[in-house]
């Protein structure tokens, strides 16, 4: 059984907070955790879903569930969920799972729409780990999982099949992924652990909801939401910071570019480049 203790000494289930938890990899996230022990605080937008998982986990596994309806796109909203992280005194994870897709070309996705995506895949999740994060660091334990997607690595690569069109989505990503390798490094020493979770195809309803043909996707090429969140907590385990569930070593996708900026750092910058004289 998981455990932690509360302000007063006293020993009770660690407790993890699941994003986006009505569906797909946040539901499987859930499922996860409470059959390990954890007692959940799930967030999303659907109360009927929400409600239904609560009671099964509850039932089946015996853990306490609590549901928060939000929508964390909205201010009052998240400032819901950031207060229930701060008040918790046995935090023990957060799962930064909400998400939206928001493909199409930039020129016809809607001002409204970005301003939304943006808001859902690097506002929230900044303002809900910078609420967790106290109590997780005065304790000396705790872990962050920020779910993004190796559509975070794919800047150079065109928008052809079957890549979606993805200019905010994919920058969104890319920032989630960024924030969590630095996060990384100013958490050292303080018992606290961080990942970025960047999974490719998965089989969830968020494919539907971006309009994705999954029939025409071969079927090695998708992967169910229990095998990600496998390999999320295995690579939490192994201590590693980027997990791509399907990459034995997901290190090659961040090493070039790390090298890259060592090398231009080194670099005399003092005058501009001959080519742009």
């Amino acid at each position: 059984m998981t455990q932690s203790m509360t302000t007063d000494g006293k020993s009770r289930r660690a407790q993890a907070l699941v994003t986006g938890a009505s569906s797909g990899i946040g539901a499987a996230f859930a499922q996860r955790l409470a059959r390990e022990g954890y007692d959940l605080i799930v967030v999303a937008r659907r109360q009927e879903r929400l409600e239904a998982l609560a009671e099964r986990l509850r039932r089946e596994e015996g853990v306490e569930v609590e549901v928060l309806v939000e929508d964390l796109v909205r201010d009052d909203d998240l400032r819901t969920v950031e207060q229930r992280l701060a008040s918790s005194d046995s935090l023990a994870m957060l799962i930064n799972n909400a998400g939206a897709g928001g493909y199409a070309p930039f020129l016809d996705l809607d001002p409204v729409q970005a301003e939304a995506l943006i808001r859902l895949h690097t506002v929230a999740p900044v303002r809900l780990v910078r609420a967790a994060l106290p109590g997780m660091v005065a304790r000396g334990s705790g872990a962050i999982i920020n779910v993004a997607s190796m559509l975070a690595f794919s800047a150079g690569v065109p928008a052809a099949a079957p890549l979606p069109k993805r200019a905010v989505y994919a920058a969104a990503k890319a920032f989630m992924t960024t924030f969590t390798e630095i996060l990384h490094g100013e958490l050292a020493g303080t018992g606290v652990r961080v990942q970025a979770l960047c999974p490719a195809v998965v089989r969830t309803e968020f494919h539907e909801v971006t309009g994705t043909d999954m029939s025409r996707v071969p079927p090695e090429l998708i992967m169910e939401p229990d095998a990600v969140v496998q390999a999320s907590l295995a690579a939490l385990r192994l201590g590693d910071l980027i997990c791509v569930p399907f990459l034995e070593d997901a290190s090659s996708l961040t090493a070039a570019r790390n090298e890259a900026f060592g090398q231009a750092m080194n670099t005399r910058r003092d005058q501009v480049a001959a080519r742009y004289r």
